[in-house]
């Protein structure tokens, strides 16, 4: 969700998207009585920490290598 939410302000900033509207307001709200709900709620607790422990991590290598990716062209709007 994050990475197309950066996409669409990079498209923004960069002129992609040109956006355009008109100001909008706030609706008038009253609200008169009422109370708040009575809750009573009994919780459990967490310890957090750190031990130290021994296991077994595999062991990965890398290699370089050329290798053939897609291109993608971006054209501003005319």
């Amino acid at each position: 969700m994050a990475i197309v939410v950066l996409v669409a302000i990079v498209a923004i900033l960069t002129g992609f998207v040109n956006l355009s509207g008109r100001a909008g307001e706030m609706p008038r709200v009253a609200v008169e009585g009422g109370r708040l709900p009575a809750v009573n709620a009994d919780v459990g607790s967490v310890d957090v920490g750190t031990t130290n422990t021994t296991v077994e991590v595999p062991k990965v290598e890398t290699e370089r290598r050329t290798v053939e990716l897609p291109k993608v062209e971006v054209r501003k709007p005319q």
